[in-house]
């Protein structure tokens, strides 16, 4: 950018205020425009330890992306590329004025990129006056334009004057008058979220009439602030409770400090920890802490009362469905303090009023003009029906009766189809009752040519809900059915969606469709089903043996505790049979009576010591064995060409790894917390095709096999809590795909020296250190060569060096004593070499000496070469620093990306 392109555009200045912000329905500014939402500039020295401090964390407590910028972390006197990317990828900007702000000419240069960044693309300027007036900077800029322009200096400066002139106009805070510090930093973090527009929960692309649906209840909510207030929005499934709650939060949430949105609670209830872990999540979200730990449920409700009662807190409970869900996240009014918000969802408005909620909100759906103008956005990405479809257009939505769900699945299936193929879909439509909402959804299931798609629909529907979507396809794959190809499809189609975390998702009321398809196959007899996942029916069939080689899969879903056992044959008949989980599920008699289709084996608390081998199922891809009572996984190794997943997590008798050698395209090792495991089998060097190695909580687990490191495909590499594993081999290297290696909490003391070799590893977590490897790597090296454990004081005489020295770090005055002494040549494992010298010249010589004496190079002139005496020197980086430690290690952290084998790094 042309700095001297500033043109300076004074607006008349107006207070600040912070009016109520508007209904946010949608995301008016795209968010990969910005590289951070804010950018603060301001006088490190007036304001960094008080007044920009508070702003900061204020800032970012509420999740707005901010850039700190302090001139005192400058580094020569022009502002850098890094830093001029960051100003100009900045939404706002927040300048602080203060006493000696234009004392800075590092300030005062931002200033300039910032005010043309104003003039130039809009961006927001909000200042800050502290303990300094508008008008003292005003009469400061003209005085010092004056003087430039008298003494005919750089243009630039003029330009500096005047846009510190323009931004003293600019509306904003004089903090003289106000007297309450903290309270005018919650007004600018208002005011800044206001003009961001910043949105806290993602919603809907089209989000045709929910800013009138929410409406009702903000101004409810707004008005009614004594106490804890609940809320309830209730209505059937796919009326858009969810959103519209959603759209509430995102408009309430900068008002709070606290907030909480506890999504899909029905569903994560029934799971095995799921109250533990939603009690788990709303004391994470409140506390902003990850490191909240529930053991129980009732354990959980006293921590919730003793932890929240003093916060006032958003929070949203979606999709409750019983009272004790309620019971155990909010206990009652008084477990969230007062000036709390309780919204919740249901389908059930009895709950609502067992509860004695304040205000019930019942979801309407959406009118005529609205749900024309939802189908259109998705049928053909526009606000209307394009010419020649708006009669097929009218007949689609008043079929879907103004249920938002069922107008996005049928625009998006219709989208740019031809007029036949509408006029055949709406023959359809009229075969299927319009009372009945699923039916009414199952179109989009008939509208999927391909039996394989229907498959994965149906298997998703029944069995993968909230598994990772990596996870279900090799699963899927393994049952021949492209999934790849075959979830991107039901994406596309609005049948499946992408949650947190790459996980499957979809909503009931396609879950509940699919269900029913697979139900009406045969009503009366479940045995002639394809899948089976309702409890009763599956203890029917099991106990009567009734299956049938119609039935593909199968869910049993025991708790822990459970004493229920089935006989093996009654799986005798099942010969199709490709996904099976059987949680604390006991099978007795011949396992050979299970299918040998098995694609999926999830069987947590497996009975057996160890696998039966007339239980060979050649097809696995998938075995989820956790909680098991194995001690041995098999008796002889099994030859498992398609196994891609192995979870032995928590078994707690499991003494050794299998032997791996017949599982050669095992790509995920998933061992968590195997208390008794201590031997890893050598053949683990056999996989070829392993990308992740987890031995969390191993904590019998003493040795790795060299074997090990010989992995060059593995990714991920965990050992964190195996406290008896002291040390990892410098083979470590030979590992050249890995990018994270978290092995906090063991037994190591030293990391390895060829870690810092690594290409690719991007996250480590070892000995203390944790973090990015660009912000790591620094401190080891340095730790490496840390005075305190290394310095040439405390080198003993020469003859008599200790052979585990790794590094040397001396200053100018010991320069002689080292190039004197054969030290070098009696030290044959020389790791790193870190020389402090007092000036650029000095530097130099003795970089020029080191290398001379350790390479033989023949670079100085300065006596006789000490190299041909160094036999087996294992340099791994030569640091020569000149100046102070901070600015050594401060610049290495910032070029250090990779270090080669043998390096040297010139740092002045």
């Amino acid at each position: 950018m042309d700095r001297r392109r500033y043109r300076p555009r004074r607006p008349i200045p107006s207070p600040p205020s912070t009016p109520s912000p508007p209904l946010h329905s949608s995301s008016s500014i795209p968010r990969n425009e910005w590289l951070y939402d804010v950018f603060i500039n301001f006088r490190g020295k007036d304001t960094r330890n008080n007044f920009v401090s508070h702003l900061y964390a204020a800032l970012t407590n509420v999740r707005i992306n901010t850039f700190l910028d302090d001139e005192e972390l400058g580094k020569g006197n022009e502002l850098g590329p890094e830093l001029l990317q960051a100003i100009q990828g900045s939404q706002m900007f927040i300048v602080v004025f203060s006493e000696n702000y234009a004392r800075s000419s590092w300030c005062l240069d931002e200033l300039l990129q910032i005010m043309e960044c104003r003039a130039n693309k809009g961006q927001v300027v909000m200042p800050v006056f502290y303990g300094i007036s508008p008008s003292d900077i005003r009469q400061l800029a003209l005085r010092r334009f004056g003087e430039a322009f008298n003494n005919n200096t750089d243009e630039l400066d003029q330009l500096i004057y005047m846009a510190l002139s323009d931004a003293s106009y600019l509306a904003g805070w004089d903090m003289s008058n106000y007297s309450n510090e903290s309270n005018t930093v919650k007004q600018i973090v208002s005011q800044v979220l206001t003009k961001l527009d910043k949105k806290y929960l993602p919603l809907p692309d089209f989000p045709v009439g929910l800013e009138s649906r929410a409406e009702q209840s903000i101004r409810y909510l707004r008005h009614n602030s004594d106490g804890v207030c609940l809320v309830g929005i209730w209505g059937m499934g796919g009326i858009g409770k969810s959103t519209i709650a959603k759209v509430i939060y995102n408009n309430l949430c900068y008002e709070f400090e606290d907030q909480s949105f506890l999504a899909n609670i029905r569903e994560v209830w029934e799971k095995d920890r799921g109250r533990i872990d939603l009690q788990e999540q709303l004391l994470s979200d409140i506390l902003k802490t990850r490191k909240i730990k529930v053991h129980s449920v009732e354990f959980g409700k006293a921590m919730i009362k003793e932890r929240l009662v003093t916060k006032r807190a958003l929070v949203v409970l979606d999709d409750v469905s019983e009272f004790d869900q309620f019971n155990s996240l909010c206990g009652n009014r008084n477990g969230i303090g007062p000036g709390s918000i309780i919204i919740i969802t249901t389908r059930d408005v009895r709950l609502l009023d067992i509860l004695g909620v304040d205000f019930i909100y019942e979801a309407e759906g959406l009118n005529s003009v609205e749900s024309l103008e939802l189908f259109s956005q998705h049928a053909f990405r526009e606000t209307s029906p394009i010419e020649g479809f708006l009669i097929l257009s009218r007949y689609v939505v008043a079929y879907c009766g103004g249920l938002p769900l069922a107008l996005e699945v049928l625009g998006s299936y219709l989208f740019k189809r031809r007029k036949q193929e509408w006029q055949s879909v709406l023959s359809k439509l009229e075969k299927i009752p319009n009372d009945q909402i699923h039916e009414k959804l199952k179109i989009s299931f008939d509208g999927l040519r391909d039996h394989m798609e229907k498959d994965i629909f149906l298997d998703v529907c029944c069995f993968f809900i909230g598994k990772d979507r990596a996870y279900v396809t090799n699963i899927l794959n393994g049952c021949g059915l492209h999934a790849d190809i075959g979830i991107t499809v039901l994406i596309e189609r609005s049948l499946i969606k992408i949650e947190k975390y790459n996980k499957l998702g979809m909503h009931d009321l396609l879950r509940d469709m699919g269900r029913e398809i697979v139900r009406e196959s045969s009503p009366e007899e479940p045995e002639k089903r394809s899948r089976l996942w309702y409890h009763e029916d599956v203890v029917d069939v099991l106990t009567d043996h009734t299956g049938t080689k119609a039935i593909e899969g199968l869910v049993m879903k025991l708790q822990r505790s459970s004493r229920v056992g089935f006989d093996a044959i009654g799986f005798e008949k099942m010969k199709r049979l490709r996904l099976l989980q059987l949680d604390h599920v006991q099978v007795i008699g011949d396992y050979e009576c299970f299918s040998k289709h098995l694609s999926w084996l999830s069987w947590q608390g497996f009975p057996l010591k160890y696998m039966p081998e007339n239980f060979y199922q050649k097809n696995l891809v998938a075995m989820d064995l956790k909680h098991s009572n194995l001690t041995q996984v098999w008796k002889r190794p099994q030859m498992l060409e398609g196994l891609k997943i192995l979870n032995l997590s928590h078994s707690m008798y499991l003494t050794s790894t299998p032997d791996f050698s017949k599982l050669p395209n095992l790509e995920n090792l998933i061992m968590k917390d195997c208390q008794s495991l201590f031997e890893v089998h050598s053949s683990i060097g056999d996989l070829k095709k392993l990308l992740l190695i987890n031995f969390k909580d191993c904590t019998s687990l003493r040795n790795l096999p060299r074997e090990i490191y010989q992995l060059t495909s593995v990714k991920t590499f965990i050992l964190s809590g195996c406290s008896k594993i002291e040390k990892l081999e410098e083979d470590i290297v030979q590992m050249k795909s890995l990018t994270t290696l978290i092995a906090a909490k063991t037994g190591v003391k030293q990391v390895p020296f060829s870690i810092v070799k690594s290409k690719n590893i991007g996250y480590i977590s070892l000995c203390e250190y944790e973090g990015l490897s660009r912000d790591v790597f620094p401190s080891i090296i340095w730790s490496w060569m840390s005075p305190n454990m290394n310095s040439l004081a405390h080198i003993p005489p020469v003859g008599g060096m200790s052979m585990s020295l790794v590094c040397l770090d001396v200053d100018s005055r010991n320069l002689g004593l080292v190039h004197q002494s054969p030290i070098l040549s009696s030290y044959s494992k020389l790791r790193s070499v870190s020389v402090q010298c007092d000036s650029e010249i000095q530097l130099k010589q003795e970089f020029r000496r080191f290398l001379d004496d350790i390479y033989d190079a023949g670079l100085t002139e300065f006596g006789t070469s000490h190299g041909s005496q160094i036999l087996d020197l294992s340099l791994r980086s030569l640091l020569f620093g000149i100046g102070s430690c901070h600015i050594v290690i401060n610049t290495l952290r910032k070029s250090l990306s990779e270090v080669p084998s043998i390096s040297s790094h010139l740092i002045y």
